[in-house]
Formats: C-alpha cells, structure tokens, sequence
C-alpha cells in the first residue's frame, strides 16, 4: 500500500469552509472559551455601568414560565439561565469528573494526592479568611464563594503560557479545578439548599432510578434519557434541593465504556468491504449499521461531552456572564466588608491553602511533587486558582441579594482579575528557571 492510499480522504470542499474552518480552530483552541466569557463579562460590567444598565436588568428580572389557570410556574430569565440552563453546565461537569476518575488524571492509584492536598487547603483556608473579615447582615453566607475556581479561565490562561508551563502542571492544576468542582458541588448541595420537600426529593431520586435502569436495560436512544433527565431537574427544582445538582448526578451516570469495541467495529467495517458489490437497498442497509457501529464505537459520556462542551462554553456561560456580572460599581460596594472579604479569600487565601496543603501532603510523605515543577511555579498555579468567577458569581448568587449581592459580585470580578494578573505573572517568571 503506497503512502497516499494510507493517507485519510478528504471531505467535499464547500464554499463556507472558508469562514467556517477558521471559526473551528478557534473553538478547538484551549483559551477560546475563557476569551469568549471574558469578553461577555466585560460587557455585561459595561452595560451596567451605561445608561442601558436599567433596561437590561430589567430583561434579565423579567417573568418567563408556564400559567395554566390557576396554576403559574414563573421566574426571572435571569432564573432559569442559573437554574436551567447552567444545569446543562454541570452536567457537562460531571462528564468530566467521570471520564477524570475512570480514565483520566484521577484514575491512577495516588495520583490524586497531591490535587487533592492542594484542594482541601484551596477551599478551607479561603473560607476561613472570609468568616473572619465578612461583617454585616447576609455576610456569613458567602462562605462558599471563596471556595471555587473557574477551570474555563484557569485553562486559558494555561493555554496562553503555552510551552513555558510543564504538563505534570497542567495535569496538576486540571485535577485541582476538578476536584475543586466536586467540592462546589457539595458546597451547593449542602449549604445553598433551601425549603426542603420530601415528595419531590422522591420523584427526582426515582428519576435518577429510571436512568439507571434504563441503562442496565440497554436503552440507547438519547431523547429517552433527555426526557427522564428534564423530568429529574424539575421534581429536584420545587424540593429545595438545587436543581444543578441534577446534572452533576445524571453525568456521573453516564457511562464510559462504549457499546461497540474496537474489535466489532473491525468486524463491521470488514462485514460492510464483503457486500460493497450488493444492490443499492442492501448498500443502504450495510451503510446505516456501518453508521450505528462507527457512532455507537465512542462511549456515551465521549460523546456528550463532545456535544454539549462547546455549547457549554460559547453559549451558556458567556450567558451567565450576561445575566449575572453585571454589577454597578461604586465607592461604597468597593470598600464593602463582603467585597473585601471575597478579594482576600480568594487573591491571599487560594493561593495560601493550595501552597500549604501541598507542602504538608510533600513533606509528610504522602504525595510527591512533580520534578519539573518547583514550589515557586506551584505558587503560582495556586494565585491561578483564585479565579473563582463562573462558579462564584453562581454561589453568590444563591448566598445573597440586593445590596451585598452587588458587593459580592464586584469582589468576585476584582478578585478574580487580581489572581489571573498576578498568577500569569508569576508563572511566566518562574516557568523557566531551575529549582
């Protein structure tokens, strides 16, 4: 076989390719989806700051829902973006945490030590830092906003050092923002619920029971497991419990071990090459099952995440960011004790935790660093993670209102900047150097 016949054929050339081939590499490129939210979080700072501000928190507070007679389920846009469409967010989370455990950073035997270490001391240094600085009415329930970090942001920055950062970093600083998610997560399950309702709590755990089943089953048709999840995230929506937690369930569920290996797969595409000579109905019968076996070789998780990542990233959280960084900035929330709290917690505390845990985990002989990392570049990737913003701004939410809503906002964005400036700074100096 000649080297052009190994070679991977080419798709039909079309007029749009030339727009939309570029547009492609973008999304694939890793600092794409931190560009774009971004980009949607300074809008959204602009906006409120302009004579539009009213007008468009108005949109954002306006009722949206279903009546029926007498019976109403409404919220604000503003709500079922944060509700509703972030659950698709977490559900792509969980995606990720699944394949990490199953096949990924997380899955080798100690290998989450060391993420693990720094993580734990990520989120109680900052939260401690927080209770002791917050002041004021609504101030205690901020905890959990110093607690996160935005991996889309984290990622990108990664993305933009390019090769002056080592992988064994990377991988580090992935598996932190991941089990730093699961922490979140609980965070939300257990501190930010409210109004507990048994009833519903049952219906959404039998939910989660019907996809389970469905899948010991073997039922493959997606919209089947669309439609029991939408049902899950509304009976888990009216128990108190917080619906995203729904999604984060529902992706741990998915399964990671595709239906058709790599060994059957062989066997179609060779099945298929024996009857390409047949009429032009059993061509059309051996190309459909050719099809099913090709998509059904990808694991469902592989292939969800495959689909919903780039929705994730360029549409939902850009529209987080829409709805809810927008915040007016004035002298008196600059100086609030909640936004100076925030700032502290995740620019001293984030950094702090992470550098300490991971040294005690180090020195204690229960994790080992990487060689080609030295403790400076760790501290640095640690003042990285204090980009809390996507799941912060998602906590404070749930934590506040009026007033300290807006302190707390402006905490997270500053914070957020503070700790992106000072994290690429400090990594770009050190990246090189030998420790």
């Amino acid at each position: 076989m000649s080297e052009d016949d190994k070679s991977s054929p080419a798709f039909p050339q079309e007029p749009i390719d030339a727009i939309a081939t570029p547009f492609q590499r973008f999304l694939h490129t890793e600092a794409s989806g931190g560009i774009v939210l971004l980009l949607a979080a300074i809008g959204a700072l602009i906006v409120a700051n302009s004579a539009f501000g009213t007008a468009v928190e108005s949109l954002w507070s306006m009722k949206v829902g279903l009546r029926v007679g007498d019976f109403a389920w409404e919220h604000s846009l503003r709500h079922w973006i944060n509700d509703g469409l972030v659950t698709l967010f977490f559900f792509v989370v969980g995606l990720e945490i699944k394949r990490e455990v199953v096949h990924g950073e997380l899955s080798a035997p100690g290998a989450a030590v060391l993420p693990l270490a720094a993580a734990l001391g990520g989120m109680a240094v900052p939260a401690a830092i927080y209770l002791a600085l917050a002041s004021g009415p609504q101030a205690s329930a901020g905890w959990g906003v110093v607690m996160a970090t935005d991996i889309a942001f984290v990622v990108g920055c990664l993305a933009l050092l390019g090769n002056k950062v080592p992988n064994s970093l990377r991988v580090f600083v992935l598996a932190l923002a991941i089990i730093d998610d699961i922490g979140a997560i609980l965070v939300i399950a257990i501190g930010y619920s409210h109004g507990f309702h048994a009833l519903p709590f049952a219906a959404a755990l039998a939910g989660v029971g019907v996809s389970a089943a469905m899948q010991w089953l073997g039922v493959r048709a997606m919209s089947a497991y669309w439609f029991v999840g939408i049902l899950t995230w509304a009976a888990l929506h009216e128990s108190g419990i917080h619906p995203t937690i729904a999604g984060v369930a529902l992706g741990l569920l998915t399964p990671v071990k595709p239906w058709i290996d790599s060994e059957r797969l062989d066997k179609f595409v060779g099945w298929a090459r024996r009857d390409a000579s047949e009429p032009l109905v059993r061509s059309k019968d051996v190309r459909q099952k050719l099809a099913l076996a090709s998509r059904e070789s990808l694991s469902p998780q592989q292939r969800l995440e495959d689909n919903l990542h780039p929705w994730s990233a360029f549409f939902i959280l850009p529209l987080f960011a829409l709805a809810n960084a927008g915040v007016a900035v004035s002298a008196s929330s600059a100086f609030d004790p909640i936004t100076l709290a925030i700032i502290a917690g995740l620019v001293v505390g984030k950094p702090l935790g992470i550098f300490a845990f991971s040294w005690v985990a180090v020195a204690a002989g229960w994790a080992r660093k990487p060689d080609d990392v030295g403790w400076p570049m760790l501290a640095g990737a640690g003042m990285l993670a204090g980009i809390g913003f996507t799941m912060s701004l998602f906590i404070a939410n749930l934590a506040f209102d009026g007033g300290s809503l807006s302190a707390a906002k402006l905490g997270v964005l500053v914070a957020s900047l503070i700790a992106g400036a000072i994290g690429m700074a400090a990594l770009w100096a050190f990246a090189n150097r030998k420790h």
